[in-house]
């Protein structure tokens, strides 16, 4: 069962995912989010990437209907979400191909690194708003070389969404945290 903790953590990117903020996830969300996604400069209509990054958000909505839409209504609630976080560490495969695919998307000049600016694009992109990331980029890049490269970033990928540990880097991957009680 999800912490308070990641209750909290996944709350934003739940609202992040509702983009037509009815309360809940349908397919319709996931399409959308891959639409978003097609605005990054490398994620070119009919390009391999565009194709990976759909099958990534259309994958993600066949996981969470086979295995956390209990009552199979196609929408997908807050708490089904969160049972989904029980099944992500059995998942690492699939989450880490997600990183993968979202690293490609936000490498804007494909030198195989993020850049701050990068993250920023990758933070705003799944918000679907521009988002403030003040400090979070430091706390990310563990060996402050001012860019995270592919290792390090799925590292904190699946951190984001497997971590229970409030202290976790990887908990701020995609933008600050609520502070306790303000959630």
């Amino acid at each position: 069962m999800a912490s308070t903790f990641q209750r909290t953590k996944l709350l934003s990117m739940f609202d992040a995912f509702d983009t037509d903020a009815n309360g809940y996830l349908d397919q319709r969300d996931f399409q959308a989010l891959a639409a978003r996604w097609n605005t990054l400069p490398r994620v070119r209509p009919g390009s391999e990437l565009a194709t990976r990054v759909q099958n990534v958000m259309l994958g993600w909505w066949d996981h969470l209907a086979t295995h956390v839409d209990t009552d199979h209504d196609g929408r997908i609630d807050l708490d089904e979400l969160l049972a989904m976080v029980d099944l992500l560490p059995t998942m690492t495969d699939a989450v880490a191909a997600t990183a993968e695919t979202v690293f490609d998307a936000v490498d804007t000049n494909g030198d195989g690194r993020i850049s701050p600016a990068e993250h920023q694009t990758l933070v705003d992109t799944w918000h679907g708003r521009p988002t403030d990331t003040a400090g979070v980029f430091e706390r990310l890049d563990r060996d402050g070389d001012g860019y995270l490269d592919r290792p390090e970033f799925t590292a904190l990928w699946i951190q984001f969404w497997t971590s229970d540990t409030p202290t976790d880097p990887g908990n701020h991957l995609c933008g600050l945290l609520p502070t306790p009680g303000t959630a």
